[in-house]
């Protein structure tokens, strides 16, 4: 782990955690894992075969000998800007030149690969407890339960781009997830370089989940470089947080170990794209038909955009401890 004096270690252990800042605003959320229940246990139900189910599609896609050896610059390449581990993204994504929302692109037996792996029981429990009602008992979980409003708001963009374009397919049912996008980090010792995710709405939540086979004492550690926290990140759990603001990565594991992570998002792009009226902002920009009211409008609109989305915060008001 990084050993800097001035960072601190919050020894978590899996149980949902609001994270609050001085005026209260709940600024993200350690989930965790739902309790267990008679008979019923999340690790072995969901944790365990997620992962082996990750591994499996890994070796699938990458043949074994190529996944298990590093991503290092070759011929002209740069390694990938998040480390050297395996990963691919699936989803609805908009940004990077795109004209309109639209499916990644991947070879027919990439996609099935990815899309089979997606309708797994054991992913679509880690996404139905990360972010709907779905597999919750009792109701809400986690990002409903956090923030109520900015979920309703993921929920009401992502369900307005699919309904105007329904060449859009979303990776998991309504009921399901309210993000348009996932990343699967395949390791097998997925460790991130400090990055952030720019692309992401900036006030907006990603779901990171962990996976494998690591000892969470000994690394696999979550840093919020920002925040100077180290956060333990046991496999199984799920943590919410700004990724587009928040500086993060997470710390070695021990040789022989696993850690992979399935993280889910939406981009900004999205967002623009319905605020935009299904519009790019080049579009409206070059268009001879915006008026000088509208673009001074827009204007005005992106100067109170951050407050509005700081506003759609929960404010916390249980009982809280210092992380």
């Amino acid at each position: 782990m990084p050993g800097s004096p001035d960072m601190r270690v919050y020894e978590w252990q899996g149980e949902p955690t609001p994270v609050v800042d001085a005026d209260n605003l709940l600024f993200f959320a350690l989930g965790g894992f739902p309790d267990d229940q008679p008979g019923r246990s999340w690790d072995e139900e969901v944790a365990k075969p997620a992962a082996k189910d990750i591994r499996a599609t890994a070796v699938d896609i990458y043949t074994e000998p190529r996944w298990l050896r590093k991503r290092r610059a070759r011929n002209g390449e740069s390694v990938p800007r998040r480390g050297p581990h395996a990963a691919k993204t699936i989803g609805i994504s908009m940004g990077g030149g795109q004209t309109h929302p639209q499916n990644t692109a991947h070879s027919a037996r990439l996609h099935q690969l990815l899309t089979n792996l997606l309708a797994l029981q054991s992913i679509q429990r880690i996404a139905g407890w990360t972010n709907s009602n779905h597999y919750a008992n009792p109701p809400p979980v986690l990002f409903m339960a956090f923030a109520k409003q900015l979920h309703s708001f993921y929920e009401k963009e992502l369900r307005s781009v699919c309904e105007h374009d329904p060449r859009t397919i979303r990776n998991f049912p309504a009921r399901l997830s309210v993000f348009s996008m996932v990343t699967i980090n395949f390791g097998p010792a997925t460790v991130t370089f400090p990055h952030i995710d720019y692309r992401n709405l900036a006030w907006g939540w990603c779901a990171i989940t962990a996976l494998g086979n690591y000892n969470p004492d000994l690394g696999g550690h979550l840093v919020l470089w920002d925040l100077k926290l180290i956060i333990r990140f046991p496999p199984g759990s799920t943590i919410l947080i700004p990724s587009a603001i928040l500086r993060h990565s997470n710390t070695t594991i021990q040789a022989n170990e696993t850690r992979f992570s399935f993280t889910q998002f939406t981009p900004a792009g999205l967002f623009r794209w319905v605020y935009n009226k299904f519009r790019t902002d080049a579009d409206i920009d070059k268009s001879k038909t915006t008026t000088p009211a509208e673009h001074e409008q827009r204007k005005k609109d992106r100067a109170r955009r951050w407050d509005e989305g700081v506003n759609m915060y929960t404010r916390w008001q249980g009982p809280v401890s210092t992380v």
